[in-house]
């Protein structure tokens, strides 16, 4: 079996089409979006080290990784059970509780992080 460059390269359109719906049209993943580049900047005002920097990558992309999972999760239930089922709601009930695990442990991480850089200004 030989590498298709070409059929990898459609992977990479497909996944970019993925990330793309869910960021213009998912209100959640957009909210996380909007504070990741806030957290970017904030980032670069404090010139936070290279590991404050690994800790804040991992954590964005967790948090906008679990946002797909969830969007991709409440498509499917939606898809396959129309009408409302206790179960299914229940599926995207959980979905959505690792949203907010994700992202509770990003926010902690990040006052870690910035609570020192924030504290030496006051």
């Amino acid at each position: 079996m030989s590498y298709d460059f070409k059929k990898q390269m459609r992977s990479f359109k497909f996944a970019w089409k993925g990330i793309m719906t869910c960021a213009g049209h998912e209100q959640n993943i957009t909210f996380h979006l909007i504070v990741a580049i806030l957290v970017v900047v904030a980032g670069f005002v404090f010139n936070i080290t290279k590991a404050e920097w690994a800790a804040v990558v991992i954590c964005i992309g967790m948090v906008i990784t679990a946002e797909l999972f969830n969007s991709s999760i409440e498509r499917l239930v939606d898809m396959v059970s129309p009408q409302w089922q206790k179960i299914a709601g229940e599926v995207k009930d959980i979905a959505a509780g690792a949203v907010l695990v994700t992202a509770a442990a990003a926010a902690i991480v990040g006052i870690i992080v910035f609570l020192p850089y924030l504290l030496a200004i006051f």
